[in-house]
């Protein structure tokens, strides 16, 4: 997939309808076996520029790094939530993502006016809001918020791989890679992994297949 720079154009119409402070808003972390779903919420400063923001997916780990560091300095307001594995489990991974971002989005002080969220809308939250159907690579809010989840939950698993490194996670944070699943089959479940899912045989392609 050829990589598409995210545009402010939704923004700029929503701050054009009054609204001051617009936060973008995405998760990382649905389709893993292992680890968090993590999400961030980012308010881009209309008058400081971050050239190259888009889809997390459709950069380099060192371009995301560059470019969170950029994002982390130059944006009106940013933070970082998540829903870690027993709250996955308890509530499903749908929902755990939806908890996770209204989290990141209360976490903004003073809080945004209005929220661009990727895809799906956020329950319970006392703002104006929009889905945007492939936010990632459309708004340049929600890929900054993209790509701040993405190298966070990336950061944390290389953490998880130095306590334990028998499963890999520094290479595939969590996924269902061939390595994942062989380490899987060798040692069983971490205290990391999330036991709504199971991991089908590598014959059918190692996807994930959720119980309950």
């Amino acid at each position: 997939m050829a990589r598409v720079r995210a545009m402010r154009t939704l923004e700029n119409a929503v701050r054009r309808w009054g609204f001051c402070r617009v936060a973008g808003v995405d998760e990382v972390g649905r389709g893993c076996l292992a680890g968090p779903v993590v999400a961030a919420a980012v308010i881009l400063d209309p008058d400081r520029h971050i050239p190259g923001l888009c889809d997390s997916k459709m950069i380099s780990a060192a371009t995301r790094e560059r470019l969170f560091e950029l994002i982390t300095q130059k944006t009106l307001a940013w933070a970082v939530a998540s829903a870690q594995p027993a709250e996955i489990d308890a509530m499903n991974i749908h929902r755990a993502s939806l908890e996770a971002m209204r989290r990141a989005v209360l976490a903004i002080a003073p809080l945004p006016d209005m929220v661009l969220v990727d895809a799906f809308a956020i329950p319970n939250l006392q703002m104006a809001q929009r889905g945007v159907v492939g936010g990632d690579r459309r708004c340049a809010a929600i890929a900054a918020a993209s790509i701040v989840a993405k190298v966070t939950r990336d950061c944390e698993m290389a953490a998880w791989h130095a306590i334990d490194s028998r499963y890999g996670f520094d290479r595939h944070k969590g996924y269902a890679t061939a390595d994942h699943l062989d380490a899987l089959a060798r040692f069983g479940y971490s205290t990391l992994h999330r036991r709504s899912f199971r991991p089908r045989s590598l014959e059918e392609g190692g996807h994930l297949s959720p119980v309950g």
